[in-house]
């Protein structure tokens, strides 16, 4: 009797550690998305007092004018051609990793032990929490190593200009968007960590 009242207090806090791993993960995957979509990876960071706040992001670029908040914004051109090559890795990265989140997402939905799928199969369950961790931390590395290359080109440039004493009229700086990417890829990376290492810990299989 006490065998089976410890088993079953060892699968109810299992269902709670994934259901803890699977809203982290998907909290953190709507934030890798909202980044991807988002257009103020660069906003102006000038100390002179401006009439308009400009943001550039991977898709296009919108200046909002301060005074009376109208947003009109410009869409590039085309998804590759003419552009720095920060934008081009960058939603690279994005892309993938916002793709390879949401599989790992699937794959977590599926394999939770409060989901009837596979339910008399629990070791292949087990083994598809194991997959979606792999698959969800890759994704964040991904995530992180393109929201990190943008911001560090960002201040590249800014910084080869002061060097260089060339001033455009305008400084930018890495914006929200940027730290979304950054945010939702921590977040991956924990849920990962959550899915892989924890869970092994905490089953023992």
């Amino acid at each position: 009797m006490t065998e089976k009242s410890s088993g079953s207090a060892v699968f109810q806090m299992t269902v709670i550690f994934q259901l803890m791993a699977f809203c982290l993960g998907l909290l953190s995957t709507l934030l890798l998305v909202i980044a991807t979509c988002t257009d103020c990876w660069m906003v102006n960071a000038d100390d002179s007092l401006e009439v308009s706040l400009k943001c550039r992001g991977l898709w296009r670029e919108c200046v909002t004018n301060v005074q009376d908040g109208i947003r009109t914004c410009d869409q590039y051109d085309s998804i590759l051609a003419g552009h720095p090559l920060k934008i081009v890795v960058t939603r690279a990265l994005l892309i993938t990793a916002d793709i390879l989140a949401g599989l790992a997402l699937i794959t977590l939905l599926l394999g939770l032990d409060c989901i009837k799928f596979l339910k008399e199969a629990p070791h292949i369950k087990l083994k598809m929490c194991y997959m979606a961790g792999l698959i969800l931390g890759l994704g964040s590395v991904l995530g992180m190593v393109g929201s990190v290359w943008y911001a560090v080109d960002v201040y590249v440039e800014r910084a080869t200009l002061v060097l260089h004493d060339v001033f455009l009229g305008i400084h930018y700086d890495f914006g929200w968007s940027c730290w979304l990417g950054m945010v939702g890829s921590t977040g991956c990376f924990m849920a990962s960590i959550m899915l892989t290492c924890c869970l092994y810990i905490f089953t023992g299989q």
